[in-house]
């Protein structure tokens, strides 16, 4: 019985094998017999000793490469059991806490020791080629000098037998496509879909492992060494745990390279947002202000990412200069910042930036823990402004406060500026108190919330007091407050990218005690919900530069963009119709069997959206249902449905899980059966992650393309000259799906928000202008 039951085993194991490294196991093994029969025979009897030493080297990294793949196979086996063993325990008592915490931890032990045979293995590979193309070097030297191949045993073979005079040949061509071949294959073993089939949870375990590791290790690189250390769930494990959670697609069959073909068709579809001739021009005043105030968020960036973008061969002398260090014996005049090096080179970097002298700037902080944000504060007597300016993402904390993107509540505190505004309405302050719990950016939020501590007070003292927006005396206060130096003064906070989000909640925030507060954030993050959103219009307004990423990024704005992706793929020609009709086949119907057993879908647990196009289910099987628990981690089930939501109604649900119901088989022409039934608009179910939006006003900066009729050309005659940007207000629901173009990135580059707001305001001086002559 133990004989069989181990057979069986190992032929459960072969058939898991990749047939790549079958091939590896094999060419590898033929390797070793070659070397050996060279050796044993003495075909290499005219080799010198350290001559033979390379093959000896060779023929053991073979033996040791087999060895390092069984090895790397029996870790892979475990680590996806274990896997498979934490995804599927999910109960919330205290004593499964206690096992899936010990399970959790297992998991990672078992990857981690998969990681280090995969790594192993990847030094022997770089042994093996190193030693096959030095061997094949030195026989093609030997040949090119004398044009014979005389060289280490070639020229000794003298026998008439085919195989004898070209043995070596074949040992070095085998030893080579070997060294050549590792390099372009994958470090797995085995199959992962032979152990997690289409199981949702387990794919996304099996991917949050491999984020968190890889997270970890980055981190542990940039002199982060906390991050590595610990094994509990820190927010690595919750950015971790998200990613994870966005790549279950692997569970319905497709590969990332399909996906990544599928953004490429989509990318050529040119996206980029269009003007349209109903929207109405932002306001002068506020592009105005916009264009002052934006160089303060731009030099916030005092690190050396700034002078990377600007000056990408001459960016280390371009930071260092900001930095001040040709003139580190000004360092006293300099004010020091909290985290700031010893010659003070980030508050001389934002000061020489921005243009401003030492005394201007009072406060500021540049080292960064767990939620921590950037910030310099600075006095503009000339203005007669208060600028807070927030650092955008600059650092591997920054990321993880943009990865940290779970719903969190806001609290009454969070939303002091809003609710004891007298310029809002009655009836908007009511809609903002009968909608709770409102929510938000989680990593956004936290970040908000130690900023606010920072520059204005203690959050506990707001709690004991009793009294939401209570005077607290914080730094902003000794400022401001009556008799002070900037008694009278406007408020103005600014920040890009994640600055202008973290901006945007500490504006709420504060906007209850200082009234003339304005926020301006340039490609912020979405980060609140609707109703907050359009409740403070009157203090925020949000910049966004043509098609940035930034403002488009939200969980569901990746999952509709998966979809679409997906469906571009299906309706390209150039496409090959065998996998899209399996991609197809994939979106619309359930595997037959798992684990030889029959499943069948239930009634709620089909694709629930255009963002979920591929299998995201529940089953039944004969022992009992498998729940998917795929976004538990982000929602709490009983909550209320909130704002900025739209359900999907049943009879939608009913009609897209039973398209084919009768017969699988009778399906003719899957892929037109697949792009009906993705719905035209999006519609999400009330599991479906939170939709966030860009708060407040939101000025659009697009390019004007060439041979746009504008109304405003009108009458100037054909010396008009097109607008290179206008600025638009925008409706937040524009933002609410990633548009791929080819400058998502660049356009997110702060400085060329800049120019943007610079060339609308040459274009509206130019304007006036002519309207001044015309009037003359």
């Amino acid at each position: 019985m133990k004989s069989s039951s181990s057979s069986s085993s190992s032929m459960k194991l072969l058939n898991n094998l990749r047939y790549t490294s079958l091939i590896l196991g094999i060419s590898n093994l033929t390797v070793i017999i070659l070397g050996l029969i060279l050796i044993v025979f003495g075909y290499l009897k005219s080799c010198t000793r350290p001559q033979l030493v390379p093959f000896y080297l060779l023929i053991f990294a073979s033996a040791i490469r087999i060895f390092a793949m069984i090895r790397c196979a029996i870790a892979q086996q475990a680590a996806a059991i274990a896997i498979i063993g934490s995804s599927s325990s999910s109960s919330p008592s205290p004593v499964s806490a206690l096992d899936d915490d010990r399970s959790r931890r297992q998991r990672q032990l078992s990857y981690k020791r998969w990681v280090w045979w995969t790594r192993f293995s990847t030094i022997i590979i770089v042994v093996q080629f190193l030693l096959a193309m030095y061997l094949v070097y030195g026989l093609a030297r030997k040949a090119s000098q004398d044009g014979t191949s005389n060289y280490c045993g070639v020229g000794s073979i003298s026998n008439n037998k085919w195989w004898n005079q070209h043995l070596l040949i074949i040992f070095l061509t085998v030893a080579s496509f070997i060294a050549i071949f590792q390099c372009f294959s994958s470090s797995d073993v085995l199959r992962w879909r032979s152990f997690y089939d289409v199981q949702d949870n387990a794919w996304k375990a099996h991917y949050q492992e491999v984020f968190d590791h890889g997270i970890r290790e980055a981190l542990c690189c940039l002199g982060r060494f906390k991050y590595w250390e610990t094994m509990e769930e820190d927010e690595v494990y919750s950015v971790a745990q998200l990613l994870g959670d966005l790549v279950t697609y692997r569970a319905s069959g497709t590969g990332h390279l399909e996906l990544l073909a599928g953004l490429a068709l989509l990318q050529s579809h040119n996206q980029s947002p269009k003007v349209d001739e109903c929207c109405a021009d932002a306001p002068l005043d506020k592009i105005q202000e916009a264009t002052t105030f934006h160089p303060f968020a731009e030099a916030a960036y005092t690190g050396p990412l700034l002078d990377v973008g600007r000056n990408p061969l001459l960016f280390p002398c371009a930071w260092l200069y900001r930095q001040g260090v040709f003139t580190s014996w000004s360092r006293n005049r300099r004010p020091k910042l909290e985290g700031d090096n010893w010659w003070r080179g980030h508050a001389a970097a934002f000061l020489r930036y921005a243009n401003l002298p030492p005394e201007s700037l009072r406060r500021g902080r540049v080292n960064q823990a767990k939620c921590q944000a950037s910030y310099f504060v600075v006095v503009l007597h000339h203005l007669s402004s208060l600028v807070i300016a927030v650092r955008g993402t600059e650092t591997p904390e920054d990321l993880i406060i943009d990865g940290l993107c779970r719903e969190t509540s806001l609290t009454i505190e969070d939303l002091d500026g809003i609710i004891n505004d007298p310029t809002i309405g009655a009836s908007m302050r009511e809609h903002v108190l009968s909608s709770f719990p409102h929510y938000g950016h989680s990593g956004i939020i936290d970040a908000a919330r130690e900023l606010y501590n920072q520059i204005e007070g203690n959050n506990s003292r707001d709690c004991e007091n009793g009294v939401a927006g209570s005077e607290t005396g914080g730094f902003l206060s000794s400022l401001m407050g009556t008799g002070c130096e900037c008694e009278g003064y406007a408020i103005r906070i600014v920040g890009h990218s994640l600055g202008g989000a973290i901006a945007t909640l500490l504006g709420i925030r504060l906007h209850g005690r200082f009234s003339d507060l304005h926020v301006y954030a340039y490609g912020p993050l979405p980060c609140v919900d609707l109703v907050i959103a359009d409740a403070c219009s009157g203090f925020i307004t949000s910049i966004v530069h043509h098609s940035e990423f930034s403002s488009y990024l939200s969980i569901n704005s990746i999952l509709r963009l998966r979809a679409a992706a997906l469906t571009t793929m299906s309706q390209s020609n150039s496409t090959d119709s065998a996998l899209i009709s399996k991609l197809a086949h994939l979106f619309l119907y359930l595997s037959k069997y798992q684990n030889g057993k029959m499943m069948r879908p239930l009634s709620n647990a089909m694709v629930r959206s255009e963002e979920e196009t591929y299998n995201r289910s529940q089953y039944e099987t004969s022992e009992g249902p498998i729940q998917s628990d795929e976004y538990s981690f982000l929602h709490d089930k009983d909550r209320t449905k909130e704002s900025g939501r739209t359900s999907m109604s049943s009879e939608f649900i009913d009609d897209f899980i039973n398209p084919f119901a009768s017969n699988e088989d009778s399906v003719e022409d899957p892929v037109s059966e697949f792009l009906e039934r993705v719905p035209s608009s999006v519609r999400e179910s009330s599991d479906d992650p939170s939709e966030v939006f860009l708060p407040g006003v939101i000025i659009h900066l697009i390019k004007v393309h060439r041979g746009l009729n504008l109304p405003i050309l009108k009458g100037w005659g054909v010396q008009a000259k097109e607008p290179p940007y206008r600025a638009i207000l925008a409706n937040r629901d524009d933002f609410k799906d990633i548009i791929i173009s080819p400058s998502m990135f660049l356009d997110h580059l702060p400085w060329r928000c800049q120019y943007a707001l610079q060339k609308v305001l040459e274009y509206w001086n130019v304007e006036r202008s002519h309207e001044g002559l015309q009037v003359v």
